[in-house]
């Protein structure tokens, strides 16, 4: 269970420390993906058990390995299975914690089809229990995307009223919300997407009761520095940044020119790990990897 003082302790880590928020959640659709990235081809499992197992596998050497701690890395999401699994012999929260990352857990189920411009998330049923079995294992906080694919003003709208219902529930149950109204940056019209999320955002967020405070993810806006308000919202703890599709380099560039918003990267951050490497090769591309997000983090 995470009592008071170690809530304030991961809330001060978050809101003030000097690094980046690694995302490790892919989930069931994206799973496979996941591990074509990392070097493991379709038909390697024979069922999602065994698919599961092979995902845990290469999570479970990312934060057991020597880079991955609270110097540079200061909060990590998880996928459910990952937060209920174990590494290196102790249930992943804990571990991670024990390291100086702050652990968080995806909540989301996925998708809606696409609808006035945007992606819904799907009821999440449970979600009380999940947030209750959450909170017992040591998790700080939660993170839930929602897509925005072109300049609707009532789908974004949508997005950000359904985004702060849940966001509501999961601070009555003393977890902190990551919200993310993910922008597709391959969006005709993206600067138009940003401009009216900005806009929604600052609306929901001045709506909020005083003492209530949400972070946010956020894709890289097309006009560099267009968050600083929400970045300075008192509302907001952190805002973090995803890749949404750029590289590494690329995500990296952008994001450098944000100030005040951090990473939460996955495929930038994951991209280069392939399981035939040895503890020596992986450790030295993680490292390699969680250094020049660090160093976009910070500057």
């Amino acid at each position: 269970m995470t009592d008071t003082a170690v809530f304030n302790e991961m809330l001060a880590k978050i809101e003030s420390g000097q690094g980046f928020i690694a995302a490790l959640d892919q989930s069931g659709g994206s799973t496979p993906k996941a591990l074509k990235g990392y070097g493991i081809e379709d038909g390697a499992w024979a069922n999602d058990e065994e698919m599961f197992a092979l995902i845990h596998g290469m999570r479970s050497r990312i934060v057991t390995s020597p880079c991955f701690n609270g110097d540079k890395v200061i909060g990590a999401i998880l996928f459910e299975r990952t937060m209920d699994g174990e590494a290196g012999g102790k249930p992943v929260p804990a571990l991670l914690w024990e390291r100086g990352v702050v652990p968080f857990l995806k909540v989301d189920k996925g998708l809606e089809d696409e609808a006035d411009g945007v992606q819904l998330m799907k009821p999440i049923g449970g979600l009380g229990d999940l947030l209750e079995r959450a909170k017992g294992l040591g998790i700080f906080g939660t993170k839930m995307r929602s897509v925005i694919n072109s300049a609707s003003e009532s789908g974004i709208a949508a997005i950000v009223s359904q985004q702060f219902e849940v966001a509501g529930e999961i601070l009555d149950h003393g977890l902190i919300p990551i919200i993310e109204p993910e922008v597709n940056i391959k969006s005709e019209t993206r600067a138009q997407c940003d401009a009216i999320l900005n806009a929604e955002l600052k609306k929901a967020l001045d709506a909020l009761p005083e003492g209530r405070r949400v972070m946010l993810k956020l894709s890289l806006p097309a006009e560099p520095g267009l968050f600083a308000d929400l970045v300075a919202h008192p509302a907001v703890i952190r805002v973090v940044a995803l890749s949404g599709g750029f590289s590494r380099a690329e995500a990296c560039v952008e994001l450098a020119k944000n100030p005040g918003v951090i990473a939460s990267f996955s495929r930038a951050l994951l991209n280069d790990l392939k399981h035939q490497m040895t503890d020596e090769e992986f450790d030295a591309s993680l490292g390699g990897a969680i250094d020049e997000i660090h160093a976009a983090s910070v500057a």
